[in-house]
């Protein structure tokens, strides 16, 4: 049997963890610890290992994702960062690409830079486009910014050259020199972190890695040391926001790959269960306890992007955060969790989120603190959960500070009782999420007609039937171990790596030999990284080209084949950009040449099948109890049978209203949809 393995997830409130051995998967939560993280981590390895009955020495791998990284950047909290660029490019940081996100807005508010102006040095070098040396760069010029960088306090330091895309040397060169005159200050270059025309998303990204480095360096090591001091040995692999996992030593150096690595391990999961279950059309539906994420996966693959903006100031606006250019799982993520403050604002309406309560007070109805009603507090003065049996019985809910905490902040001001407070709390975070899956289809150009929902995190179950008919589904399932699904994605997850270089290419002057280089050196660059994981299990290339007709904006992925191109391919390729082009526009531009502005090679390792379903031994027990719930679509109140999930088997059927309880979450089976357990063990609630 495969050896114990441990996926660990740290979300803002609470931090999942999953185990599997021999066949045998256990699942935990425990509070996140913000000050420190690893201390709740060690609290939750240490609690799973007991309900697993095993030792520290057992584990033989740890997978790991967390979402510090982006929560330094969207709370400002990261290290003093310097950039070092271009002479005359010390204000591409600020300039952006000079597009505005609301062209009619006359007070719009644009993202500040994560590193300020005084702090952006330029020194004298260029390059041109083919990376021609036309000014050498002035290494007395770099040398004279070292007292500065001294002087200023700088922990973090982004090295971004004109053209360095396309030849490092110049940064390299920096490199060697900020190393010597400061070897305790790590150094980013925009050459290896996002080797990719386009300076502001190029000097964007590379900035925002050096200002989260020292910060996930110092965790990752810190938690390293703890595992290893307790007898876990094994090694640390990171989950990626491309969907693949890496070592602990390339985490360090680009963590800026690791932003939306929780969310990525619940696609993952998503898609793993969709392949599962033969559902080739899903949109995931991850609802935890700051965020909630949506994402689309279309034969089980989940949507990809090469481009991701992190701490928008527009709601819901493309263009208004911070880009970063990198490998990511697309997805729209949302302030909308179970920690999630509600508030009524100026203008007397029910505002839920971004704020969250967090781990620390946490809800009004966790008792340690908090003031401020939160979607949890809503959820349990609804009757959405039992008080005494919450997180497995872990953590027991004081129903008088919910109902305080709503009549304080939304009631009082409303002139509503904390039960019709809490309803509008619950009915306004569920459109929230609804809104968010709705721009999510629109700008993806896809619909939800015949989708199913996957349902998961501890609080995805809880609103997935009401999301759903808000966006016109009928179908959802909600897997086994959904209360920590991210973490258990992070167990299906690859172990993989992608690297991304520039290289201008037409059709019509295709260099061929040059292309097959670059792919090659390319590929072994991706071979390296993912063969000090892989333990020796096979892997497969993917090879992708992005491309546009000549003098378009934006660029087409197509897939290329995963050997040497040969003169035949050329052909192939440029007939399957028009047919690529044609399912986005509906016909192409015959006649123009096709243009080829980057490469993108993926190694990762094979996935395994499927395991196949167990029996269907049909298990139709009576509820345990009955409890008053309010349902949130009527505003009506009645008495909802309570199951336990852990007693139902395969080809049991359930009418709602009724709650499957389980000690992560709670599945709500609304009124007018009906529940039933597949083969797998998982549940399918259907409307009508």
């Amino acid at each position: 049997m495969p050896a114990p393995r441990l996926a660990v997830d740290i979300g803002g409130t609470f931090t999942d963890l999953a185990l599997e051995h021999d066949g045998v998967r256990v699942t935990t939560k425990v509070l996140t610890t913000p000050a420190a993280p690893e201390r709740g981590v060690m609290a939750g390895v240490a609690a799973i290992l007991r309900s697993a009955g095993l030792v520290p020495a057992d584990i033989a791998l740890v997978i790991h994702g967390t979402t510090l990284a982006t929560n330094a950047l969207i709370e400002r909290k990261g290290a003093r960062t310097a950039l070092i660029t271009t002479e005359g490019f010390r204000d591409v940081l600020a300039m952006g690409n000079e597009s505005r996100y609301d062209q009619y807005d006359l007070n719009i508010v644009l993202p500040e830079p994560l590193v300020p102006r005084y702090l952006r040095l330029p020194v004298p070098e260029r390059l041109d486009n083919e990376g021609k040396v036309l000014l050498p760069l002035d290494l007395a010029a770099l040398r004279a910014l070292v007292p500065t960088l001294r002087a200023e306090g700088v922990e973090s330091i982004a090295v971004g050259f004109l053209h360095a895309f396309v030849n490092p040397a110049h940064e390299r060169a920096a490199r060697a020199v900020l190393e010597a005159e400061l070897p305790a200050i790590p150094v980013s270059l925009s050459s290896e972190v996002s080797p990719e025309m386009r300076e502001w998303e190029r000097f964007s990204t590379t900035a925002a890695n050096a200002y989260v480095q020292p910060l996930m360096a110092r965790y990752l090591r810190r938690l390293e040391a703890e595992l290893q001091a307790i007898g876990l040995a094994a090694p640390v692999f990171l989950m990626l926001s491309g969907g693949g996992l890496t070592t602990i030593e390339t985490a360090c150096r680009f963590p800026i790959r690791l932003v939306e690595s929780g969310p990525a391990g619940g696609a993952i999961f998503s898609a793993d269960i969709a392949r599962q279950c033969g559902l080739d059309r899903v949109l995931s539906f991850d609802m935890g306890g700051t965020t909630a994420k949506v994402c689309l996966i279309d034969d089980f693959r989940p949507q990809t992007a090469r481009s991701f903006e992190v701490a928008r100031v527009g709601r819901f606006r493309r263009g208004s955060g911070l880009p970063l250019r990198i490998p990511v799982i697309e997805m729209v993520e949302i302030g909308a969790g179970g920690g999630s403050l509600a508030a009524v604002d100026a203008m007397g309406r029910i505002a839920v989120g971004p704020e969250s309560a967090g781990a620390d007070p946490g809800p009004a109805c966790y008792g340690r603190g908090g003031r401020y009603p939160a979607v949890t507090d809503a959820n349990l003065v609804l009757g959405r959960y039992d008080p005494e049996n919450f997180a497995g019985g872990a953590l027991r809910l004081d129903m008088a500070a919910a109902r305080g905490a709503l009549a304080a902040g939304v009631g009082d001001p409303l002139g509503l009782d904390p039960a019709m407070a809490a309803l509008g709390v619950i009915e306004m975070v569920d459109e929230n999420m609804a809104n968010a899956a709705r721009v999510h289809a629109i700008e993806s150009g896809k619909t939800y007609e015949g989708r199913t929902l996957i349902a998961f995190g501890g609080g995805g179950p809880v609103h997935a039937t009401r999301v759903a008919e808000k966006i016109g589904i009928s179908r959802v399932l909600v897997p086994a171990g959904a209360g920590v699904g991210s973490a258990i994605g992070f167990l299906r997850a690859p172990v993989g790596y992608e690297v991304v270089r520039s290289l201008y290419q037409r059709f019509s002057t295709f260099d061929l030999d040059a292309v097959n280089a670059l792919l090659a050196a390319m590929a072994a660059e991706a071979e390296g990284v993912v063969a000090a994981g892989s333990f020796g299990a096979p892997t497969r290339q993917t090879r992708t080209a992005y491309m546009r007709y000549v003098g378009q904006g934006h660029e087409i992925p197509v897939g290329l084949p995963g050997e040497t191109l040969t003169v035949a391919d050329i052909a192939a390729i440029r007939a399957a950009y028009d047919a690529e082009y044609t399912r986005f526009y509906d016909r192409p531009v015959p006649g123009s040449d096709v243009e080829i502005l980057s490469f993108a090679v993926v190694v990762a390792t094979i996935a395994t099948p499927p395991a196949p379903p167990v029996a269907a031994e049909a298990v139709a027990g009576p509820p345990h109890s009955t409890r008053r719930v309010r349902d949130t679509a009527t505003g009506e109140t009645a008495d909802w049978a309570i199951h336990d999930r852990a007693a139902l088997g395969p080809g049991t059927r359930i009418a709602g209203p009724a709650i499957v309880a389980e000690d992560e979450t709670s599945t709500l089976v609304g009124p007018g949809w009906h529940a039933s357990v597949d083969p797998f063990g998982y549940l399918v609630l259907e409307q009508g």
